[in-house]
This record gives structure tokens, sequence and C-alpha cells, in this order.
């Protein structure tokens, strides 16, 4: 037996509950990990909350980014060994393995080997950051070098990714953040310049900032009624990407400024790209070469234990920290 968080109702982080479960033995492409270290993720809030359209059945584990140590292999797992340090790139839904636990089963094909000077924390802060970053920048929007790149919730731990990413591309990262508390510490962070939405016309500062032109791209997990002025502070022919909806109200799409300049919009969801192999492949090389390089470094806000893992919740939802929030066992 081993403990593990388990929810029986959909609600507040009161409804985390950590219980003793059997684990049991990995399957074909499978491994037992013992964790390590739990990336916290929005993925995870939302399917607590109830808000994510796909609700699995009840009680259920959580769990969608880890680290820790292999225990055990599925008896085709090759490339592997008991005792391995590795972290898990997501390609799997946030209910489908258990990684809120002490130990837990994971996809063979998710994992990554963990360099030798990278400790647990770091690397269960990565792959969920970095891939979603590089989806959106990479996969979807395909950043060019000297091109323009609005991050809303620029604070967070794909934000800040996001920002790293663009710089590597040899782009322009310009952060988005609600007010200005947050202005000398993304600039610190790398962002080339910062907006506080609630202080600043938004559009304006992005023209003055590209020349009148615009942003070439929007990567943006907030949606809502703002949508709206992201679109239009994007260059003609430029792309939004939306990767999530922070922002519970409608999303507002002003259709004259779509049509009228010929953007796109892209939807982005993780899982959608990693479930395919040669992307998946492509995500893992390039993040792994930044991470070599030292281009890409993970910001951590804050640890918590796994006892804590109900505050730590809430100290997410509370949306004032500054880049990934992690477990550590």
């Amino acid at each position: 037996m081993t403990r593990s968080v388990r929810i029986h109702d959909f609600g507040d982080a009161n409804v985390l509950r950590i219980e003793n479960v059997e684990v049991g033995e990995p399957g074909r492409s499978e491994v037992r990990l013992r964790i390590r270290a739990i990336g916290l993720n929005r993925t995870e809030i939302t399917l607590r909350s109830g808000r994510s359209p796909a609700k699995p059945p009840l009680p259920t584990g959580l769990g969608f980014e880890a680290a820790g140590v292999i225990e055990a292999l599925g008896p085709d797992v090759t490339g592997f060994s008991v005792g391995d340090r590795v972290a898990l790139v997501p390609a799997y839904g946030a209910a489908q393995y258990a990684l809120y636990g002490e130990a837990a089963i994971a996809p063979a094909r998710s994992l990554v080997m963990i360099p030798d000077d990278v400790g647990f924390t770091e690397a269960a802060a990565t792959w969920t950051a970095y891939g979603t970053a590089w989806g959106g920048l990479v996969a979807v929007g395909a950043l060019k070098a000297g091109q323009s790149v609005l991050i809303p919730a620029a604070s967070s731990s794909v934000g800040l990714a996001t920002i790293q990413i663009a710089h590597r591309l040899g782009a322009r990262p310009i952060a988005l953040t609600r007010t200005s508390a947050k202005a000398n510490d993304l600039r610190h962070l790398g962002a080339s310049a910062v907006i506080a939405t609630t202080e600043q016309d938004v559009v304006a500062e992005v023209k003055a900032l590209t020349g009148g032109k615009g942003a070439e791209l929007v990567f943006d997990p907030v949606g809502g009624p703002e949508f709206a002025t992201l679109a239009k502070a994007t260059a003609a022919g430029g792309t939004l990407v939306v990767y999530g909806a922070l922002d519970i109200r409608p999303t507002i799409v002003p259709p004259f400024e779509i049509f009228a300049r010929d953007l796109a919009i892209r939807g982005l969801a993780l899982t959608a790209l990693t479930r395919d192999d040669p992307k998946l492949a492509s995500l893992k090389q390039f993040v792994s070469e930044g991470l070599v390089q030292g281009a890409f470094h993970p910001t951590i806000a804050r640890t918590f234990t796994f006892d804590q893992i109900a505050d730590a919740h809430r100290f997410m939802e509370a949306g004032e920290q500054i880049g990934k929030i992690v477990i550590t066992l």
C-alpha cells in the first residue's frame, strides 16, 4: 500500500484526500515510479473543481507531471532500467495516472532521463511548462526570429518558459500581467517589455513596441472578454493561440478584427501534440537541447510537502506566484 491523493467529489481544495491505495505492477509499456516531486498545473485544478468538460468517474486520482525513480518495468519496456531517475512529459489526461502519490504507474513513452546535475524538483517543474510553450511557439505558432509574441499570464511557469523559448528563437517576448507588481521580476526573468493590463492601454503599448504593426503571435491561457483586446493588438496576418480559460467569463472574438486583418485563431492542448510520436520526440529534443545548453531553467515559486497538497492548490488558485509550484516527497 502507498499513500495517494484521491477525490470523491468535485469542488475546492478540501476535496483532496490522502488515502492508502494499492499501486500494483506495471502493465505493457508502463513503469512503476517512486515519486520524488510533483509539478502542479492548472489542469489538475480545473479537473478537481469540476470545470473540466471531461469528468472522470469518481473517486479518482490526479496528476499530470512528476519526477521520480523507476521501481519496476512493464514486460516490454526497453531503454530504461530500475533505479533510473526520470521525469514525465504529459501525454495523458490529468486523471489517467494517479501521479499525486508516493508511487504511481506511468507510461514509458512519456519518460525522459534526468541529468545527474538536475534535482527532482527542477525536473518536475520542466516538461509541462516548456512542452506547452514549445507547442504554442514552435509546433503551432511557427514563431520566427525578429517577430514579437504577446504572453498573457506571463508570471506562470508556462509564461516564463515562453519567454525563454522566444529568446532561443530570436523573437521578442512581451509579457502581460495584471498589475505592475511583477513587472521588475518579469524583466529580470527575460521579458523584453512588460505591460500591466489593468493599468495601461494594451493595444497602444503593443503598437508602440512594434512600430505600429502589432504582435505576430499571441499565446493566451486566459480567454474571456479581454481576448478581443489581444486580437486588436495582433499584427495583420498574425495568429492567436489559445491554450487555457483562466477567465471563466465568455470569450469575446471580434469578427471584424479577424476577417478584416486575416487573423488566425488556433487551439492548443499539450496532450494532443504528445500523443503523436514524432511530435513527442521533437518536443523532447528541443527542450533537452535548451536545458543542456543553459537556455532553459525553470523558476520554482514555492515547494510544499505531500501532506500540504491542498495548501498548494490554494496557493496556485490565489495566482500570486511567479513560476512553478512543486510538491516534494
